[in-house]
């Protein structure tokens, strides 16, 4: 079929929930992708921080066609090899005792928000359920998870939202601690925020939270989703804040491209769940498990891709200060690793269909919001391709 044929079914069989490019993306090699009519794009989104290791790495490939020929899934009522090995190996690198696997990143923060509410109830025999989250955060679209993020603009329509969330100001721990009351059993918040526009706290934010839960008996909850496996240039974001969550969401990244959600927990916050309590068909698939096992076992033997991420990230970020030096209309770049941010005075759409033309994706959020989240193996050298491109491109408004 030629992209035209294939576009018009999009539009006849899809729903309509997604501001799509008018491209189909067909392959996937490293850090470039390619569409149906056989143009190269260097990818900048990679999956929204997903591909970590690029498209199709080899090891992931070989690791699903591999269990793909053995065991594809099975029930959580039996055990399965790759769902043990991945978790034990995410506990060794990580604060975390006991792992739960899902299948995304909002089925991991509808799990954490079940574990705060009965952990307060079953461990510390105390009746509270209301958590703490912060304006401009983003933590799903399932009706738990979207009330837990306080954007009005997305839950817009989906009303009643799931009760029992208070909004604070992100970057702002004394407004988080003039919000706790007696109904108050956790603190949920993302290290940096990505979907809220890459919006990254002030040192020692995230040590003052985790005062303020020790305080209060509070669970201290990281949404990892986008900042975990080592995207800012730390296994996890929030090793650079030296400071240890009890609970913390990870997905995108985790897979290696394939689909798979965790919830990561010490022993004391685990105990909240039993048998019955929470679970899931899918999650845990021995398919999705060896992917993320050898995507996981990749980074950690090349124990270069974690640091990398962290100096190209200086790299990349001093680029794009560069520019804003240059336009006036670049009111602020930020971010850490390769997750970084530049904020335009106008919405930036134009500016990602401008970088599709030129051969690059690039993704906006928040309307003026520019994007970049790269394959961690992303070169120094494809990051002067981008920054060049974005020079030309706004030369010319």
């Amino acid at each position: 079929m030629i992209t035209t044929d294939i576009l018009t079914d999009a539009q006849t069989y899809l729903m309509n929930t997604y501001a799509r490019q008018p491209l189909v993306l067909i392959k996937g090699r490293g850090t470039k992708v390619y569409d149906s009519d056989g143009r190269e794009y260097l990818d900048f989104v990679s999956g929204v921080a997903t591909n970590n290791l690029g498209h199709c790495h080899p090891r992931v490939v070989v690791a699903l066609q591999k269990q793909a020929q053995r065991l594809m899934h099975v029930s959580n009522h039996f055990h399965n090899e790759p769902q043990i090995h991945l978790a034990r190996e995410l506990v060794r690198r990580s604060f975390a005792d006991k792992v739960f696997f899902c299948n995304s990143g909002t089925e991991a923060v509808e799990a954490a928000v079940k574990l705060a509410r009965r952990y307060s109830r079953e461990v510390l025999r105390r009746d509270r359920h209301e958590i703490i989250t912060m304006r401009g955060s983003f933590h799903g679209r399932t009706m738990g998870s979207l009330a837990a993020t306080a954007q009005e603009k997305l839950q817009k329509t989906f009303e009643p939202l799931v009760p029992g969330f208070r909004y604070v100001p992100f970057n702002d721990a004394g407004a988080v601690e003039r919000a706790v009351n007696e109904q108050t059993c956790a603190v949920l918040v993302e290290p940096i925020q990505g979907e809220g526009g890459v919006n990254v706290p002030n040192d020692g934010y995230l040590r003052e939270l985790r005062g303020i839960c020790d305080n209060h008996d509070l669970l201290f909850m990281l949404d990892e989703i986008q900042t975990g496996m080592g995207r800012t240039g730390k296994f996890f974001a929030y090793e650079h804040a030296d400071v240890s969550p009890d609970v913390m969401m990870l997905a995108k990244g985790l897979g290696g491209g394939m689909a798979i959600g965790a919830l990561l927990t010490t022993s004391t916050a685990a105990q909240a769940f039993s048998p019955g309590s929470h679970g899931t068909t899918f999650g845990g698939n021995p398919l999705a498990c060896a992917a993320a096992l050898a995507s996981l076992e990749t980074i950690i033997e090349d124990d270069i891709i974690v640091p990398s991420a962290g100096d190209l990230g200086r790299i990349f970020l001093k680029g794009l200060e560069d520019l804003k030096s240059r336009y006036a209309f670049i009111k602020s770049v930020r971010g850490q690793g390769l997750l970084l941010g530049m904020e335009l005075d106008f919405e930036g759409k134009e500016i990602v269909t401008a970088c599709l033309k030129e051969g690059f994706l690039i993704n906006c959020t928040m309307d003026t919001v520019l994007r970049f989240m790269p394959p961690l193996i992303i070169s120094s050298e494809e990051i002067d391709l981008l920054l060049e491109t974005l020079d030309r491109i706004f030369k010319k408004r």
